[in-house]
């Protein structure tokens, strides 16, 4: 070979495997319903987008349990708690794509933009938002806040009608996510408003490049990210819905991480030298909800006769293989607050009967159980456990229906309220209680649609309100638990497991790590 062109096909090789070494590619579990994140509730759309592409004014440490500054430096609160006034970093700067060229680096107005589209109706964004902004409904925002105004260019402040304890960890969910004021205006005027959700601009670690549906979602490091550029120079997200085939990706080397493994996937990885397993107990909650807006769901003593029917030991036998805890009440029992007086239903079909019959179903009914496709990491295995619960409910007289729907058509629908019987799950965003009290529970939340239970009490709704509106915890525990006590009674859910949270890696991964809560960092991952 001519030695001019052998040298030049050697710099193309060793370019090729430079750009190899510097990308990651992450095997995840399904499509983000879009990256307009305050559209949406599905913790696979806030790992897309607020994840990776943008920031909040803080974050939440889960190995300190406590809220850290992010695009707030700092922060004070008044005597009366109802004023926060944040103090912004300087150096936070909007991404420069080739559909957008920042002039500013970020200010105290786009803090105020970001919150005001979600809270005014009167805001031109508000109005033309395709989704309902789920969190902020569901948390009660448009009745928390009062105002949100810049007093100067990096001073922003937060004026709230009552006091709550749990604002400032709100501001750390991905929903909370800083946009760009000048980006917004620019799409507005080009008539383009869509694209906010379909070419998204952050402040984060890495830079949206592309989207195909079903295939990869790209990304690029961000050189000017404030926390410093990420280890990797490409991000990709290879969509795959089958968690067998995220493993075999994994084992070729096609991904270097691979998200919401099973437990069979889990014990197979653990034997095989080339891979890792990395692992954390979950803040979160698998769950049914049953429709208590839809006959005969509306009837308490048929939800408690479902909740008796079903087998929690097989289930989680089958589904979950050793790797989750049996699901009694709606957060997981390390939480502070938890009710550990309250006991599991026992699995007794001759009660569940005599209960049906009391209700006016002694011949029992039939309905619909909805599941999703494919496996993840709040249920591994949706075929087998919908056709379990299927299984104990026709023991006593109920014929229930399995209904595969895709991800986004079960999100969709459920937040309508067109269900039955929905299996779903539910993580929290830090450690507090209320991540899923009020989102899940409370009366705001059926609006807007996290709520799919559907199920709405004055006097629960009171116990929620009251836990937030103290600053002290021992009161807040109260409440807790005497709303903890309403939703077992009342059989709200059926409650399934708290999970472990499981991720397979490469053993070239260095620099990832589990988080409880289901969110992702990548800014901080090498490849070798």
């Amino acid at each position: 070979m001519h030695p001019i062109r052998q040298a030049f096909l050697l710099a193309a090789l060793t370019v090729s495997s430079a750009w190899a070494a510097n990308t990651l590619t992450v095997c995840t579990e399904s499509n983000p319903d879009g990256f307009d994140v305050v559209q949406y509730n599905a913790l696979v759309t806030t790992n897309a987008s607020a994840d990776v592409l943008m920031n909040r004014l803080v974050e939440y440490d889960p190995d300190s349990g406590k809220v850290v500054p992010s695009l707030a430096t700092s922060w004070r609160v008044s005597p009366d708690g109802r004023a926060y006034t944040f103090s912004l970093r300087p150096d936070a700067a909007f991404h420069s794509t080739d559909y957008f060229k920042p002039t500013r680096k970020l200010n105290a107005e786009d803090v105020a933009f970001s919150f005001d589209r979600m809270l005014n109706p009167a805001n031109p964004w508000y109005k033309i938002s395709t989704g309902t902004f789920p969190h902020a409904t569901s948390l009660q925002l448009p009745s928390l806040i009062q105002s949100v105004r810049a007093l100067d260019s990096h001073t922003v402040q937060f004026v709230l009608t009552r006091p709550e304890s749990t604002f400032l960890s709100t501001l750390s969910m991905g929903f909370a996510s800083i946009y760009s004021a000048e980006y917004a205006n620019q799409l507005m005027s080009a008539g383009k408003p869509q694209e906010l959700n379909s070419k998204p601009i952050g402040t984060g670690p890495f830079v949206f490049k592309s989207y195909i549906k079903d295939s990869t979602i790209r990304y690029s490091a961000n050189p000017a990210y404030f926390g410093g550029k990420p280890k990797v120079g490409q991000l990709i997200f290879a969509i795959t819905p089958t968690p067998a085939v995220r493993l075999q990706k994994l084992k070729a080397s096609e991904c270097q991480i691979a998200l919401s493994p099973t437990p069979q996937d889990v014990l197979s990885a653990r034997g095989d030298t080339g891979l890792r397993v990395l692992s954390s107990p979950a803040f979160m909650t698998a769950f049914v909800a049953m429709n208590s807006q839809k006959k005969p769901f509306d009837n308490v003593l048929v939800r408690r006769a479902v909740n008796l029917a079903f087998d929690h030991a097989s289930y989680l036998s089958a589904v979950f293989d050793g790797t989750a805890t049996e699901a009694v009440l709606p957060f997981p029992p390390n939480t502070w607050g938890y009710a550990r007086n309250i006991k599991p239903w026992p699995h007794d079909v001759a009660a569940a009967k005599k209960l049906l019959a009391q209700a006016g179903y002694p011949q029992g009914f039939d309905t619909t159980v909805w599941v999703r496709p494919g496996g993840s990491m709040l249920n591994p295995n949706p075929r087998a456990g919908a056709e379990l619960l299927q299984a104990d409910l026709a023991r006593v007289g109920i014929r229930a229906k399995v209904l595969v729907l895709d991800w986004g058509e079960l999100i969709r629908r459920g937040k309508a309220g067109e269900h039955d019987m929905l299996f779903m799950g539910w993580a929290g965003d830090n450690g507090d209680p209320d991540n899923f009290l009020t989102p899940q529970f409370g009366c705001a939340a059926v609006k807007s649609g996290t709520n799919f239970a559907r199920y709405c009490d004055p006097k629960l709704d009171k116990l929620i309100s009251a836990g937030k509106a103290s600053g002290d915890i021992k009161a807040r525990t109260q409440s807790y638990l005497a709303a903890q006590k309403i939703i077992h009674d009342q059989a709200v859910w059926l409650p399934l497991a708290h999970p472990t949270l499981y991720a397979m890696t490469g053993k070239g991964v260095s620099g990832y790590r589990v988080n409880p809560f289901g969110r992702q960092d990548f800014s901080r991952v090498s490849v070798q």
